[in-house]
C-alpha cells in the first residue's frame, strides 16, 4: 500500500489538476535500508526508519499510514498532536476502543482526515451509490454484500502474519470493506447477527489464530434486510467483493473482478425485453473522464487510490470533511466488533450509535 500511496500521491496533480500538488517529501520503513530502497523507488526526498522522526519533521505536512493496524493509533495521535492531516489504511485501529481514540484525537485536531476504503470509489460504484439515492431502483428491500478472496485456500499454505492475532482475520481484514460499502449503499445497521469461523486451525509453521470466514445477518435502520459474507478461502475469488441491492421498480448487481461494468435491472422496460444489463463505465461516469476519454476502455486498482488521494488533498484545501472520515470509519469497527460480539453469544445483537 505505501507504494499505491506513493504513486496516486506522484500522479493525482496531473490527472485531477488538483489545487494542492503533493511532494514527496519523506518515506519511513521498518528498517533504514528498506527505507533508502523505497525512497529511490518510488521517488522520496529523503527516508528513515523512524516514524517518529517523518511525524514531527517540519517539511512533512501530510500524512499517510499505510502500516500494520497494531501502529496505526501511536501514529495518527502523534499526527493530530501536531495539526497534520492524515489518511489512514483501513482499518483504522486494532480494535474499537483503537478507533475510538483515533476519532477523538481527529475530531479534537480539526484537521483532515480520511479512512482509505478504495473500492467503493470506482466509477461504478459512485455511481451505483447515485442511483440508489435518486431512486431508480425504487425503495430498497434487500443488499446482500460479499469480500471474498481465496489467497489462504490452500490448507497448507504456510502460517504467516495473516493467520496471527485477530486483526488480521478475515473480520479484520476483509470485512471491513464490504461493511463500508453496505453503510455507504444502504446506511447505518441497528442490529446483526454472525458466525466467525476459523476453518484451518493449524497450518505448517504454526496455530492459526484468527478467523478465516464469516457472515452477517443484519437490519439497517431503515428495516432493509441484508447478508453478508467474507473470506479469504474462498476457492476460485480473487477479489470477489461484489453487492447486490434490489428494489421495487429494479435492482443492482457489481462485482470487483469486473470493476469497469455495472449490471441494471429495471422493471418499467417491455417485459419481453426485461433482464440485467451491463453498463459499460465511461465518462458519463463519475471520476472516469480523467483517466481516459473513451468508454469501456476501463479504470484499474491503482486509479482507486488516485480517486482517494483527490480527495484527501480537497479535504485539506477545503478545510471540509470529506467521507469516510475517522468517524465514519469508526461505525465500520463497530459493526465489525458488534459482529464478533454476537459470533460469541450466538445472539442478535444491536449496534452501538456514537
Amino acid at each position: 500500500m505505501g507504494k499505491a500511496h506513493a504513486v496516486a500521491m506522484a500522479a493525482v496533480g496531473a490527472v485531477f489538476d488538483t489545487p494542492l500538488r503533493p511532494r514527496l517529501e519523506m518515506i519511513c520503513a521498518s528498517t533504514q535500508q528498506s527505507a533508502n530502497r523505497y525512497r529511490d523507488a518510488y521517488g522520496f526526498a529523503r527516508a528513515t526508519d523512524d516514524w517518529r522522526a517523518l511525524v514531527k519533521d517540519p517539511a512533512v505536512q501530510a500524512i499517510v499510514i499505510a502500516t500494520p493496524q497494531s501502529t496505526h493509533k501511536q501514529i495518527a495521535q502523534a499526527a493530530f498532536a501536531l495539526g497534520k492531516p492524515v489518511l489512514c489504511e483501513k482499518p483504522m485501529g486494532a480494535s474499537l476502543q483503537e478507533s475510538e481514540a483515533m476519532t477523538i484525537a481527529a475530531e479534537a485536531a480539526g484537521v483532515a482526515n480520511m479512512v482509505a476504503y478504495n473500492y467503493i470509489r470506482t466509477p461504478a460504484s459512485q455511481y451505483a451509490r447515485r442511483l440508489i439515492a435518486e431512486g431508480m431502483i425504487g425503495d430498497v428491500t434487500w443488499f446482500r454484500g460479499e469480500h471474498v478472496e481465496d489467497f489462504l485456500a490452500d490448507p497448507q499454505a504456510p502460517a504467516t502474519w495473516r493467520t496471527d492475532g485477530l486483526a488480521n482475520g478475515t473480520m479484520g481484514d476483509l470485512a471491513p470493506h464490504m461493511i463500508n460499502a453496505a453503510l455507504a449503499l444502504i446506511g447505518p445497521i441497528d442490529s446483526l447477527i454472525a458466525e466467525v469461523e476459523t476453518v484451518h486451525t493449524t497450518r505448517p509453521g504454526g496455530a492459526v489464530t484468527n478467523d478465516d470466514h464469516a457472515q452477517i445477518m443484519c437490519r439497517f435502520s431503515t428495516g432493509i434486510m441484508g447478508h453478508m459474507f467474507f473470506s479469504r478461502i474462498a476457492t476460485g475469488r480473487k477479489m470477489g467483493y461484489a453487492y447486490e441491492v434490489t428494489g421495487t421498480k429494479g435492482a443492482i448487481r457489481f462485482d470487483q473482478e469486473d470493476q469497469n461494468a455495472l449490471w441494471l435491472y429495471k422493471m418499467d422496460e417491455p417485459e419481453a425485453e426485461r433482464g440485467f444489463r451491463k453498463i459499460l463505465t465511461g465518462p458519463a461516469h463519475p471520476d472516469y473522464e480523467q483517466f481516459c476519454q473513451g468508454a469501456g476502455h476501463g479504470t484499474g486498482y491503482q486509479d482507486q487510490i488516485i480517486i482517494e488521494a483527490r480527495d484527501f488533498l480537497h479535504a485539506i484545501h477545503s478545510g471540509a470533511p470529506v467521507w469516510p472520515t475517522f468517524r465514519d470509519g469508526l461505525e465500520v469497527a463497530r459493526v465489525v466488533n458488534t459482529a464478533l460480539t454476537s459470533a460469541r453469544t450466538r445472539s442478535w445483537t444491536d449496534v452501538a450509535k456514537g
